[in-house]
């Protein structure tokens, strides 16, 4: 197993980073009324999830580390929530909601995951 040199080295941001651009694929078709409202608010915390990781990373301290991947996840739960909102206005159909879902499901456990093995470095 190679050795992690960058943030850009971990699956659940390179994941986070694919999300990212489902997302901003997705908005893209939103009406032009909501460029400051749901499209602004997805792509926002949808970009939010890939940058704490990064951060975190960057801080060289574990639970720094740890407190800006649970702000990774809040960005996670505030994405889907925005997306189960715009799948009711009409805006997204099923199929491509699924496939946001999935993988935002998948982030979520790669998170948790993470967080929790971190969590036990402190704790030893």
């Amino acid at each position: 197993m190679s050795a992690i040199r960058s943030y850009r080295d971990l699956l659940v941001w390179q994941k986070a980073m694919n999300l990212v651009d489902l997302v901003y694929e997705i908005t893209k078709s939103f009406p032009p009324d909501e460029l400051y409202g749901l499209t602004n608010q997805l792509r926002r915390s949808s970009v939010s999830i890939p940058s704490n990781i990064a951060e975190g990373y960057g801080r060289h301290q574990t639970k720094d580390y740890i407190r800006f991947l649970s702000i990774s996840s809040g960005s996670l739960y505030e994405m889907e929530t925005q997306l189960e909102i715009s799948r009711r206005q009409g805006y997204v159909d099923q199929e491509k909601y699924d496939e946001v879902i999935s993988l935002s499901s998948e982030i979520e456990r790669m998170l948790s995951s993470l967080i929790n093995k971190l969590k036990r470095t402190i704790n030893k």
